[in-house]
């Protein structure tokens, strides 16, 4: 089961990964945008579309990624302070009730949209249009894509109400956690006070 559970997670996490490559893309489209529009005097009418559906698509799909890294903004005031078991009981809760019926409502009508987007050829309304369906489709693909990573979080909390303990996910690069930096170099709060005066009796020294 644990490397079914890993499974998904390297699957969302390569996902993930691979359009987050998009933020490259549009950096450098909107960075040409702009040169060509103010010192080329020539901008393009289909660039602020094309920005906006990359930007869609990299949205969507970083869904699944984040939701694998259990990265979504959650409100734990108290949340931090429970205990493992309790912390699972209430995510359980809240996937049932509001996480799954969302993520399926989504995926449903995600996909009766793209087809009904593709049926038509739909396109953007600009002097150059583009094609529309191909990123409709990608509502459909990333609500399944957090439809699987869901069960597996569900999985988990199961787990974890079992067992005491959280399992183990996939890891990734994360943000710095100061408490846990400064225990791994071993460094107290008395000793940056102690760093900060010696500073500070440096600075007045001269």
């Amino acid at each position: 089961m644990k490397s079914v559970l890993l499974a998904v997670d390297r699957l969302s996490t390569w996902l993930g990964q691979a359009f987050a490559w998009l933020i490259v893309l549009l950096t450098l489209m909107i960075s040409w945008e702009v040169f060509s529009r103010y010192a080329l005097n020539h901008p393009h009418d289909w660039a602020l579309d094309a920005q906006i559906m990359m930007y869609g698509t990299l949205f969507m799909m970083a869904g699944a990624y984040t939701l694998a890294k259990n990265g979504h903004v959650r409100g734990d005031v108290l949340y931090g302070f429970f205990r493992p078991r309790t912390q699972a009981a209430i995510d359980l809760v809240l996937y049932v009730l509001f996480f799954l019926p969302g993520i399926v409502a989504l995926t449903w009508a995600g996909w009766h949209y793209a087809q009904e987007s593709l049926a038509i050829r739909e396109s953007t309304f600009s002097a150059t249009p583009l094609p529309l369906y191909p990123f409709k489709f990608g509502i459909p693909v990333a609500g399944g894509m957090l439809m699987l990573q869901g069960i597996v979080e569900i999985v988990r909390c199961i787990q974890c109400l079992r067992d005491g303990e959280w399992p183990s996910r996939e890891r990734d690069v994360e943000e710095v956690d100061v408490d846990k930096l400064k225990a791994m170099v071993h460094v107290k709060d008395d000793d940056i006070a102690e760093l900060d005066k010696f500073v500070v009796r440096q600075e007045a020294s001269k």
